[in-house]
């Protein structure tokens, strides 16, 4: 519905409806009217006879903890925000009235709308600029004894775990010394569809009275001090009804670049971070040294980051899991672990390729063989190394919008600049495509940028066509998570992918790259499976079958460059389209 002003750094008191056009109302009569008459109890009455059978039958609402809200002097409600009707259920948890504050665009609507919500107890606010009418409104609530609910968050949050406060309930709190009652609500984010109302199962719990002294003038800095103690006190109401949690404490099997770069983004965002290692050698030195240096040369982990071996992980506290293996890694990981993942933790995957032997997704692989409540995948052009200090632009991509918004307020948290996306396929197989096609374009620069800029596009294409055969977007290969990241690998002098190309354009069996760089190669592992992958769905790929060829030792360098070009390995114009219609 709306936000407290600016000088208390827009906290919103309401949540918000449908933005209108800017309301151009009388503002100081609302206010006026507010401070002088207060609520029209008779429409108050009415409205609550009416809305709490409702929302007890329909919503099947449970109300927790009334005894904590006091029966009579001035109280702040401090509670999380996730729908526009939690004023209206939450004041169902007391007799009292309870005022709140509104966009201001709200009472613009209508003269009827705009009469009722003030008699209700709304009072407008001007979002984004300093009102100071709004502040005075709420302090002569206060002053004069009454109820006043605020939404520390600034807006509604949803879905996911609850936002991050803004300081003006600190504020409010201090310069009218009311207590504090700390309230959570859970279940409305779904009960309104347009002008439907879903029956949802909504629970309200309120916790004891926190008590400031009365402070004139209080500082920013006292402010905040208050409001984080008052927040977490909402977060253990939240908890306390099955909400979703911060992500507090995050666990990274496999300690390769990208696992050792993922630990150190983490551990600076506040998190308590394990590193799992594949050996114990590999974790004692790591662990005494505090580098990774054959992986990630001159980092050093930070000390809330723990080291040890993989197989000696304890999952069951964890809220995050990051898989930074190879893809081939994958069988063997989840056959260590799966079952020890907790089903409120959430996993986040970094392989890039395809699962052997079937050519499986990575996140579809894991999804299946744990009972995480959701999985993610990372796509875009971020190296391991440059990320640290240059940051990066990525894409999150999952299905469950909660998870979605958690990891990308974490990894923004970082420094990264992240984009989200529910392309999960689409976002995958981009990355797979990059792989692919820098391996490509690096085995056929011996011919010339002409035949590996063809080479790279053509084997791109292909796997695009893919990707939109198995449901994914366009536009996903489109964006960072294609083209940037493609861009990225192709001009990268230390890409993987491009050096294990220049090795096998002189020769050099692929089963021997993976010794020769020191790391998995994960284009030479999804070549041959793409190519399976692209036959199984009846899509015409000759680029992709042609590396397949060369990485499996039936092709030679020469003769698959001379054939990027040659007419005959030309696809049709409608090799895009696969010739029947591939099942997801």
């Amino acid at each position: 519905m709306g936000t407290l002003p600016e000088l208390t750094d827009g906290e919103t008191v309401t949540g918000g409806a449908a933005a209108g056009t800017q309301c151009a109302m009388d503002h100081e009569q609302l206010h006026r009217r507010t401070r002088e008459r207060g609520v029209n109890r008779l429409v108050l009455f009415v409205l609550r006879v009416t809305l709490t059978p409702f929302f007890l039958v329909y919503l099947r609402m449970q109300r927790i903890g009334r005894e904590h809200i006091p029966a009579e002097g001035p109280v702040i409600l401090a509670s999380n925000h996730r729908s526009f009707f939690d004023p209206f259920i939450i004041g169902t948890m007391t007799r009292r009235p309870v005022y709140y504050v509104a966009k201001e665009e709200l009472f613009a609507y209508s003269r009827v709308l705009r009469w009722v919500l003030n008699a209700l107890g709304a009072f407008p606010v001007r979002r984004g600029a300093g009102d100071q009418d709004t502040i005075d409104t709420a302090r002569i609530i206060l002053e004069r004894g009454e109820l006043v609910l605020m939404f520390p968050e600034g807006t509604r949050t949803r879905p996911g775990t609850l936002g991050k406060p803004r300081r003006g309930v600190g504020r409010l709190a201090l310069e009218t010394g009311a207590p504090v009652v700390p309230v959570a609500i859970i279940g409305t984010e779904d009960i309104r569809r347009g002008w439907r109302i879903r029956p949802r199962k909504v629970r309200l719990r309120a916790g004891r009275p926190l008590h400031f002294p009365r402070v004139d003038g209080a500082s920013p800095a006292l402010a905040g001090a208050v409001t984080d103690r008052i927040w977490p006190m909402v977060m253990l109401q939240w908890e306390w009804l099955g909400g979703l949690p911060p992500i507090r404490r995050a666990t990274i099997i496999g300690a390769g670049a990208w696992g050792t770069s993922l630990a150190v983004l983490l551990a600076r965002a506040g998190l308590n971070v394990e590193l799992g290692c594949r050996t114990r050698e590999q974790a004692a030195a790591v662990a005494a040294t505090r580098t990774n240096d054959p992986y990630l040369p001159g980092v050093e982990l930070p000390e809330s980051v723990r080291v040890v071996r993989a197989a000696e992980l304890e999952l069951v506290d964890c809220d995050l899991i990051c898989l930074t293996v190879p893809a081939r890694g994958l069988p063997s990981v989840l056959a260590a672990h799966a079952e020890r993942i907790p089903q409120g933790a959430g996993v986040l995957v970094l392989s890039k390729g395809l699962v052997p032997p079937l050519g499986t997704l990575p996140s579809a692989f894991v999804a299946e063989r744990c009972a995480a409540r959701a999985v993610a995948v990372f796509g875009g052009p971020a190296d391991a190394a440059e990320v640290l200090e240059h940051g990066a632009s990525v894409v999150l991509a999952t299905v469950d919008r909660g998870f979605a918004r958690q990891l990308a307020e974490l990894l923004g948290a970082t420094g990264l600049d992240v984009s989200k996306s529910s392309d999960v396929t689409g976002v995958e197989l981009a990355a797979t495509a990059k792989n692919v096609a820098v391996l490509a374009a690096a085995v056929a620069s011996v011919a010339g940028p002409n035949v590996a800029g063809a080479a790279a596009g053509k084997v791109f294409a292909e796997v695009d066509a893919l990707a939109r055969a198995r449901g994914g977007r366009p536009e996903t290969f489109a964006g960072l998570a294609g083209a940037g990241d493609l861009v990225a690998g192709v001009v990268s002098s230390s890409s993987r992918n491009r050096r294990a190309g220049e090795l096998l354009s002189q020769g050099v069996p692929a089963s021997e790259i993976g010794n020769a760089l020191g790391q998995a190669v994960e284009a030479v592992d999804s070549a041959p499976l793409l190519a399976s992958v692209a036959r199984d769905a009846h899509l015409q790929a000759p680029a992709l079958e042609s590396l397949a060829a060369l990485v499996e030792g039936r092709l030679e360098p020469g003769q698959w460059t001379a054939t990027v070009t040659a007419e005959e390995a030309a696809p049709p114009r409608h090799y895009l389209r696969p010739v029947t219609k591939a099942r997801l």
